[in-house]
């Protein structure tokens, strides 16, 4: 049954650069009343696409994280850029963190906050966020109950990842969406592909424009 209550699904992975770059819109959309903001991982880093950091994956992400911090104001640390970046024994990998925020989504709805929280530990700090160890650590830094974490992030493990995974690709694929990140707006059961690009840096410009097509004006 279709439903008048808008939802903003939010196609993302949380090692992709532009997601963080996007954070500020994202956090601008959940400051609208009655909007549901639904995060989707779509793991872009998951299986055959998990990446040992190597000095040509350094080259390759550098100037993308520039041009990121140029056009957003987010802000890349010198811990991530000569700190992980070089640390060679460091794998990106995007089903720890995905099951973490899945485990915090079903355990208190706090998906998108652990999200950001990983983000910042990624990008600015440097972090392992591919570590369960270290996701439990920044799952309590957030809030969440140590042992209920621990137990939500058990059921999410594995099969219910992947799961979530295949349904957030195919959701990609029906909005018609080509990559991360990518916004949807549902309303009554129609979801309209959104233009996030156009706004980055711009949150509040965002946010009317999200407002605008809430209230079909747009």
């Amino acid at each position: 049954m279709a439903t008048h209550t808008p939802i903003l699904h939010y196609i993302f992975d949380p090692l992709c650069g532009w997601c963080y770059g996007a954070a500020p819109l994202v956090e601008a959309a959940r400051g609208i009343p009655g909007l549901t903001v639904m995060p989707h991982g779509g793991g872009m880093m998951t299986g055959g696409n998990r990446q040992p950091v190597t000095d040509a994956l350094r080259r390759y992400v550098m100037p993308h994280d520039e041009r990121i911090a140029g056009m957003t104001g987010q802000v890349f640390g010198p811990d991530y850029f000569d700190g992980l970046l070089r640390d060679s024994g460091a794998v990106f990998d995007s089903e720890p963190p995905t099951t973490a925020i899945l485990a915090a989504q079903a355990l208190a709805g706090r998906g998108l906050d652990l999200l950001r929280r990983l983000q910042q530990a990624h990008y600015v700090q440097g972090l392992r966020i591919a570590d369960p160890a270290v996701l439990k650590t920044l799952a309590a830094e957030i809030g969440l109950d140590a042992e209920a974490y621990a137990a939500a992030y058990a059921a999410a493990e594995g099969a219910a990842t992947a799961a979530h995974i295949a349904d957030s690709r195919k959701l990609l694929a029906r909005v018609g969406g080509t990559g991360f990140p990518t916004l949807a707006l549902e309303r009554d059961g129609i979801c309209t592909l959104l233009e996030p690009s156009r706004y980055l840096g711009r949150p509040e410009q965002w946010q009317a424009h999200l407002r605008e097509r809430i209230q079909g004006q747009a």
